[in-house]
């Protein structure tokens, strides 16, 4: 089973109306100055530093070989935040994807992280993957509670995972969904349409 979304959709949130659309090479500027606003200590559960031009080039290539996928969330022309899809086709693990997800400071509390959140995991529901993860540190509350109520459950912690640019040394928790397990309860209970819209 295997739904296509189109974009650009538009969603209504606290810090006003948000576009979300795929990100393609053209958007590159606009994200690196994203990535730059954002404090370091949000970037450490990205396997990569997204706010160096050679890494974002990187991903962006990633997003036109089709391992990638990415939506932004755009307020005003600017970019707002970013929920990420990778997959493997070619790995142990083809059935798995691991979301990331990135939202600016200035609309943090208001909405955008929840609505991206959701819009990307919708987007997850419909590429057929049969489970994802989503790895975050482990102060980051807020982040860990919007995944859980979305289904995801806390299934690993790894010790002092990752270093800072001060090297500090941080935890990182890694939650899981099974989304095959949830496609077919809702399948059984007429509720298809749930990951479409």
């Amino acid at each position: 089973m295997s739904e296509t979304r189109s974009y650009p959709r538009h969603v209504k949130t606290d810090a006003g109306e948000i576009e979300f659309r795929l990100m393609s090479r053209s958007d590159e500027a606009a994200v690196l100055a994203f990535a730059q606003k954002l404090p370091t200590h949000d970037l450490l559960f990205l396997p990569r530093n997204i706010s160096q031009p050679k890494v974002l080039s990187a991903w962006i290539n990633e997003i036109e070989r089709g391992a990638i996928t990415s939506l932004l969330a755009v307020k005003g022309g600017a970019v707002v935040g970013c929920g990420t899809l990778v997959r493997d086709p070619h790995s142990w693990s083809p059935h798995v994807g691991g979301l990331r997800m990135v939202v600016s400071q200035d609309v943090r509390g208001q909405g955008v992280g929840r609505a991206l959140s959701q819009e990307t995991f919708a987007l997850a529901l419909g590429s057929g993957l049969e489970r994802l993860t989503v790895q975050m540190t482990v102060d980051q509350q807020a982040a860990i509670a919007l995944f859980e109520s979305l289904g995801f459950k806390a299934e690993a912690l790894l010790r002092d995972h990752v270093r800072d640019i001060e090297g500090k040394k941080h935890d990182i928790v890694v939650l899981g969904h099974n989304v095959a397990q949830v496609r077919a309860q809702m399948e059984a209970y007429g509720l298809p349409g749930a990951v479409q819209h």
